[in-house]
């Protein structure tokens, strides 16, 4: 191995055509690795090595200066000043790289402003292309304050009409991520904010229907309204070419600025034309060490396809974090350090005004299309003790395998710390854990940190017990469908006659019988109907079913996840108030 490497320390010329993620990051290592390289950045943008991801928080205010989102940690601006100075790396912005030449391994290039033409050779090349924005083939896409947020310049245009124009009405066409951290960017800067999404719920790549519900339902209490199975047809304007109304098949909306979200694409233009393999995802065909089927042209981003590391299938997914990770591995493999970049998870994570959103591996969905005998849990709890002041509340959901017990993927969100079990889920599912091992796991614990028993684990346990048939449980949509079905069933809330009166759900099959009060009570239940018992959180529902298990009942279930899951609407005192977190989070703001 020294010798490889000690062979390939030699004044070898790496072009490298892309400068915002895998192409800088790719540059730093190979210049550590190597100080004799010949490393060269062709980049067609004018800002290099930017944070994408921070684009939202910059239109929102929370970023006050966008060139913040290209510079150090130090406030030093990633430029091309600084590639050259700091990294001794050259930098060629606003230069498109037109063509590769595989055969003589030279890259023609050209510059946008001046039209000044070049060929380049290379000993290895990096294909860091990025991703493009999907087009949305309808008229008005156009229009003037008609945006798309993939560059610094986007962000920056919309910041400058909102500030400018004082706009009233925005839509934001897509429910993605990007589309749920705009509309609270937009609505904190005074717009009322429709988003319109084409499927059934939002965020479609990362959560199943009842945790969209859930999450749903916070975001229209902050005042966004949510059009879901909401495909847009038209975007209309007036006669200065400004944006007016957006068209779907049930609405017109009027809006002052419309956001297209509606995701990437792979940009592969530069590879397809060059005799590259295309996957079947539209991304490049890479090996284990980014090699293209070139194997002296490397590729990474979101320009490449990736393998899913539980379903081993070639996917997809454009995250800054992949593109980051991609880099490095690139500059290793070059210099011969022979690193395996083993694939990814899906993981990602967005702040959606208060709450924190995250997921990681399989959702539901995608499991059972996998062919996996997909088991679920949904679990409201508390992010840390209960008694500690502090503590806020969290919903999450767990996938595992119901045969071989294998955890596949968690979706999380509330007010409370999500992302610390997302990461403990994706580091699980990097190294293959089952239900009875995440329960083993030696996780911190203070009161202001977490339960004793943490929530990721109180999951895992809820699933263990439901493979083992100690709990059987339906989960809020599966008792909706039968409401709406007029299924004849008992529906028995064991909460106190307080929590009834609070909070609770008008239905005639409703049944209150407190837990404490429920085995002197037992003679009021029949035992030839179905029994759907629930609580707050489902844990005194479980218990519940457990007692009627005992007692012989032949059908009883509790609902997974209580009334904390519930996402269709209560009655009583509480219905229209915040939750406590709310409350105090509009105190702070007041």
């Amino acid at each position: 191995m020294e010798g490889e490497i000690a062979m390939e320390k030699k004044k070898m010329k790496v072009l490298i055509i892309g400068g915002v993620a895998t192409g800088p990051k790719a540059a730093a290592r190979l210049r550590r690795l190597n100080p004799e390289a010949e490393i060269t950045i062709i980049e067609r943008g004018k800002i290099l090595s930017y944070a994408g991801c921070g684009m939202p928080y910059y239109v929102s205010g929370d970023v006050l200066d966008c060139q913040s989102l290209s510079s150090t940690s130090a406030g030093v601006l990633r430029d091309s000043v600084f590639f050259r100075n700091v990294k001794d790396v050259n930098v060629l912005d606003r230069t498109l790289a037109r063509s590769i030449d595989r055969k003589n391994r030279t890259v023609d290039i050209v510059n946008v402003e001046t039209g000044e033409s070049d060929v380049l050779p290379y000993d290895k090349l990096v294909l860091a292309t990025g991703g493009q924005p999907i087009a949305l083939p309808i008229e008005g896409a156009g229009l003037n304050k008609v945006f798309r947020l993939y560059q610094p310049e986007d962000a920056i245009a919309m910041r400058e009409v909102v500030a400018a124009g004082n706009p009233r009405t925005a839509v934001i066409i897509g429910g993605g991520m990007i589309g749920v951290e705009m509309a609270e960017a937009l609505t904190r800067l005074g717009l009322h904010v429709k988003i319109a999404e084409m499927m059934p719920h939002i965020l479609p790549g990362l959560f199943d229907g009842e945790v969209a519900a859930y999450l749903t339902r916070y975001i229209r209490s902050q005042g966004v309204d949510v059009l879901t199975g909401s495909r847009v047809t038209e975007i209309l304007g007036d006669d200065e070419g400004n944006v007016t109304k957006v068209i779907t098949p049930c609405a017109e909306i009027p809006s002052d600025i419309v956001l297209i979200a509606i995701g990437v694409r792979p940009n592969t233009k530069l590879a397809q034309e060059a005799g590259l393999e295309i996957g079947k995802t539209g991304g490049i065909v890479v090996n284990e060490y980014l090699q293209t089927s070139d194997p002296d042209i490397y590729a990474g981003g979101d320009c490449v396809e990736n393998v899913h590391l539980i379903t081993a299938e070639k996917v997809f997914v454009p995250l800054g974090s992949t593109a980051n990770r991609h880099g490095r591995v690139i500059a290793n493999n070059i210099m011969g350090y022979k690193e395996k970049f083993k694939g990814v998870l899906g993981t990602g994570v967005v702040k959606v005004f208060d709450y924190n959103v995250g997921k990681t591996g399989l959702t539901e969905c995608q499991a059972r299309e996998a062919g996996f005998d997909a088991v679920t849990t949904l679990c409201p709890a508390t992010d840390n003790a209960h008694y500690y002041p502090t503590h806020k509340p969290v919903l999450l959901k767990l996938i595992a395998d119901r045969k071989t017990k294998k955890i596949l993927g968690l979706q999380a969100v509330g007010f409370g710390e999500t992302v610390k079990r997302v990461d403990v889920i994706a580091t699980a599912l990097s190294f293959g854990a089952t239900v009875d091992d995440l329960p083993g796991l030696d996780l911190g614990y203070a009161p202001p940190y977490s339960t004793a028993v943490d929530i990721s684990a109180h999951a895992a346990n809820i699933l263990r017990n439901k493979i083992e048939g100690i709990a059987k449980a339906l989960t809020p949509m599966q008792v909706k469908g039968k409401i709406d079905r007029d299924e004849d069933f008992i529906w028995l809330d064991v909460r106190t006659p307080a929590e009834y009166k609070k909070e609770r759900i008008e239905d005639p099959r409703v049944k209150l019988i407190p837990l404490g009060m429920f085995r002197q009570r037992l003679n009021e239940l029949p035992r030839d109907k179905e029994i759907i018992t629930f609580c707050k959180l489902s844990l005194r529902g479980y218990e519940a079913q457990r007692i009627l298990d005992g007692e012989g009942y032949p059908d009883v279930k509790f609902m997974d996840g209580g009334l904390e899951a519930w996402p269709y609407g209560v009655a009583g005192d509480a219905a229209s108030k915040p939750s406590h977190q709310e409350s105090s989070i509009r105190l702070r703001a007041a």
